[in-house]
C-alpha cells in the first residue's frame, strides 16, 4: 500500500500543466488614439491648471516594440504631444493572449486581439514624478513589424 501511495504522489508531482511554448512576436510599431482621464498636468497631457480637476484629453501615441524574448517584451513609446522615448517593459501571460507591464511611472494592461491588434490599458497615480493622476484604454494596431 505505501508503495502504491508513493507511485500515486510521484505521478501528481509529475504531471504539469501544458505550458505556452510560443508566444506572439509582438516586435514592431503600434499605434493607437483615445482618451484619457487626466488630473494635473504631465509631458503627454499638459495643462496650464494644478488644481485636481479631472479633464479628458485626447491622445495619439506610439509604442515601439524593439526587442522580444519568450514572453519578455521591451521597447519605448511616444506621444503626438511628446517625444519622450519612455522605456517600457511587458510581460505576456501563459495563455499569450494578455500581458502586464510598467514604464518609468505607470502600468499598463494588454489583452491581444489579432495578431496586428491590442486594447492597451494604462495608469498612473499622483506617486508619478509629474504628480499627475493618468487613466486610459485604447486600441492600438500594429503599422509595421
Amino acid at each position: 500500500m505505501k508503495y502504491l501511495t508513493f507511485a500515486i504522489a510521484s505521478l501528481a508531482f509529475s504531471i504539469e500543466a501544458p505550458a505556452q511554448s510560443t508566444f506572439p512576436d509582438l516586435k514592431g510599431t503600434w499605434t493607437g488614439k483615445g482618451q484619457s482621464v487626466v488630473y494635473g498636468s504631465n509631458p503627454h497631457h499638459p495643462a496650464e491648471q494644478s488644481a485636481p480637476v479631472p479633464r479628458l484629453r485626447e491622445f495619439e501615441f506610439t509604442f515601439v516594440v524593439t526587442g522580444q524574448e519568450g514572453r519578455s517584451v521591451w521597447g519605448y513609446n511616444n506621444s503626438n504631444v511628446a517625444q519622450t522615448n519612455e522605456p517600457f517593459a511587458w510581460s505576456l501571460t501563459n495563455n499569450g493572449r494578455s500581458a502586464i507591464g510598467a514604464d518609468t511611472d505607470g502600468y499598463y494592461q494588454i489583452t491581444l486581439e489579432a495578431a496586428d491588434s491590442m486594447e492597451l490599458c494604462y495608469a498612473h497615480n499622483r506617486l508619478s514624478p509629474s504628480g499627475s493622476i493618468v487613466a486610459s484604454c485604447a486600441t492600438y494596431k500594429r503599422v509595421n513589424r
